[in-house]
């Protein structure tokens, strides 16, 4: 075991602070990643603040990890020291359920481990994330950087990518498709511009008439202000595809009706409270709700290679590792274009 360098919460209310956490030696099937970047996802904010609940503390954040490898176990194939490589947000799964081996981990029916504020399978052992100066993780939970990709700009993809990825290829956005994207934040933004490559017609929908410019140069083909209320009668029934970025209470209602026969919304953000949804908004024409969660290791894989050959990453601030309470603020207020990554050489 190594002693690591990190920054934790001890509880929900304490501010994040230096700690030193342990990091096992390589097993055989081992890497171990310097890590370079670490994403701040909205997530982290909840986790920390046990907002979601089931918080286990002392609690080290962070599931946007990327790095350079700095060691690996004997029986590792796929990578070498020097490699470029990313962690996201599982470091573990069964590995022979149905879901796992259909390469759903995500979805992994006995429970998939969380790069942190998890345990290991042996149930003792807490998971520590990306907010530290290394990772010890499986080889199948790795995943290869792009070489063409900025570091500290790709480090969101592990989260922010893969999440809005992962809908717009199960529901088949492409050429002919209409999709709008609810909110223009961390994930909001990256949905954009992946929705964009892949060739739909993009639509952003925001409250906050200012990101209108942001919108277009990111991809979007229009930008409507859903603070006005007649946006929802102009496109009634207008869009195959919509994905609800935010994590505000909206009402679900309103945005359901502006989808065509048989047209999707997917849910990607937890709103506080459960907001109800009206039988005759998903009856009229055959309408569907649905969520989705991040995607499993090789469609992950598959997303940052298509972000690689189309050269799409996040659009980031970078932080120093001081900073990060009152990026934290910064992050609730929406201070911020549109994610933050922690420089780890500041810890």
């Amino acid at each position: 075991m190594n002693d690591v360098k990190a920054y934790a919460a001890v509880n929900a209310t304490s501010r994040l602070a230096p700690f030193s956490i342990k990091r096992r030696a390589p097993n055989a099937t081992d890497v171990v990643i310097d890590i370079k970047f670490c994403g701040v996802c909205h997530s982290d904010i909840h986790q920390v603040r046990d907002e979601w609940g089931n918080a286990t503390f002392p609690m080290v954040p962070g599931h946007e990890i990327v790095g350079i490898v700095t060691a690996i176990g004997s029986a590792v194939k796929k990578f070498k020291v020097g490699d470029q490589v990313g962690v996201g947000c599982l470091v573990d799964s069964c590995q022979d359920c149905s879901a796992c081996s259909e390469g759903l981990e995500q979805f992994c029916e006995k429970g998939m481990i969380g790069t942190y504020n998890s345990f290991e399978k042996d149930k003792k052992t807490p998971t520590y994330g990306g907010y530290s100066k290394s990772i010890t993780v499986k080889e199948n939970f790795v995943l290869q950087i792009p070489k063409a990709l900025s570091l500290a700009a790709a480090a969101p993809l592990l989260c922010a990518g893969i999440t809005t990825y992962s809908p717009l290829m199960h529901w088949k956005a492409g050429p002919g498709k209409k999709v709008a994207i609810i909110g223009l934040g961390g994930l909001g933004h990256m949905a954009v511009k992946i929705a964009h490559a892949l060739g739909a017609e993009v639509t952003v929908l925001s409250h906050s008439a200012k990101k209108k410019e942001d919108a277009l140069r990111l991809g979007a083909n229009h930008f409507y202000n859903t603070s006005n209320q007649e946006t929802f009668t102009n496109l009634n029934s207008r869009f195959d595809l919509i994905l609800n970025t935010v994590s505000v209470d909206l009402d679900w209602n309103l945005y359901l009706n502006l989808l065509r026969r048989d047209g999707h919304m997917i849910i990607l953000g937890v709103p506080t409270k459960a907001p109800p949804v009206g039988a005759f908004s998903i009856i009229m024409n055959r309408r569907s709700l649905a969520g989705s969660l991040i995607g499993g290791l090789k469609e992950t894989q598959e997303m940052l290679d298509f972000c690689g050959k189309h050269n799409i990453t996040s659009d980031v601030e970078v932080i120093a590792m001081d900073t990060i309470n009152e990026s934290y603020e910064r992050m609730i207020k929406g201070e911020v274009k549109y994610r933050f990554v922690i420089d780890l050489a500041t810890l």
